[in-house]
């Protein structure tokens, strides 16, 4: 498990979710040895569903050991990979938007 950030205050989730998709999407053309994210998109797809993997593992981990400030951590680790593997798979936020909505009704 990484170390917790320090100091976090509320955000806007759709505002920041919004910002880092458009950031991935953007790093799509960056160069992979200056971008991690970019060498997510465009490296092994195995070394991307690793860190599905991984930071699934730890969420559950830190879920399991109630604390709740690695739980929000390896949350937002988790979510960071899972918009890079949307984003490589070709599924834009708002066609996950409409899987979601879909479900509500």
């Amino acid at each position: 498990m990484g170390e917790v950030t320090a100091n976090v205050l509320p955000g806007d989730l759709a505002r920041t979710l919004q910002s880092l998709t458009r950031v991935i999407h953007e790093r799509r053309n960056a160069d992979p040895s200056e971008s991690y994210t970019a060498k997510l998109l465009t490296g092994e797809l195995d070394q991307l569903l690793k860190k599905i993997g991984e930071e699934s593992t730890e969420l559950v981990m830190a879920v399991k050991d109630d604390n709740h400030d690695h739980i929000r951590y390896e949350a937002a680790d988790l979510m960071y990979h899972l918009l890079v593997v949307l984003e490589r798979s070709g599924i834009s936020p708002q066609e996950l938007a409409g899987e979601l909505d879909a479900r509500m009704s």
